[in-house]
């Protein structure tokens, strides 16, 4: 069994569809998190953080769009904007993105080469990370770092 991820609201390798694509900066999309389902997480799991994050970013360390963490080990799925409906599980906190907003912001590339949006679920060996929602990704980084059992990637891409 390989831990992994998918989702419904596209496949790996596709084009981000406009319904994730952010609302500004040149987009005009619906910026709805995509519908996530994973499976066969180590047995050990206490919960799971999520992230989307854009390398090819033109910042020098690339953009985050999205972090969810405090998931519940028993979680399997989010629905397709739960972020901006507020349905992410009991318990689970979204932290302040790159956009400066505590939810999920979707691609949003600037004109010229394409951009990888790579969504990670982790699986990590503690029940929950102490942040709060004005934590940064990188603070969250090191955490998962530390703690990670095992992570699976969804990637999809958009042209500038």
């Amino acid at each position: 069994m390989v831990f992994r991820i998918w989702s419904h609201s596209y496949k790996e390798g596709d084009e981000m569809p406009n319904a994730q694509r952010y609302h500004g900066m040149g987009q005009n999309g619906g910026n709805l998190s995509p519908s996530l389902f994973w499976e066969d997480a180590p047995d050990n799991t206490k919960s799971f953080v999520i992230t989307m994050y854009d390398p090819d970013a033109p910042t020098g360390s690339g953009w985050w769009h999205w972090v969810v963490v405090n998931i519940s080990p028993n979680i399997t799925h989010l629905v397709e904007g739960a972020s901006s409906n507020k349905l992410l599980p009991e318990g689970a906190i979204e932290i302040r993105n790159d956009f400066g907003q505590k939810e999920y912001g979707g691609g949003a590339p600037p004109p010229g080469k394409p951009h990888r949006y790579i969504i990670t679920i982790h699986a990590l060996n503690i029940a929950r990370i102490d942040v709060t929602p004005s934590s940064t990704p990188a603070f969250v980084g090191f955490n998962v770092h530390h703690h990670s059992l095992a992570s699976a990637q969804l990637i999809c891409h958009l042209k500038g």
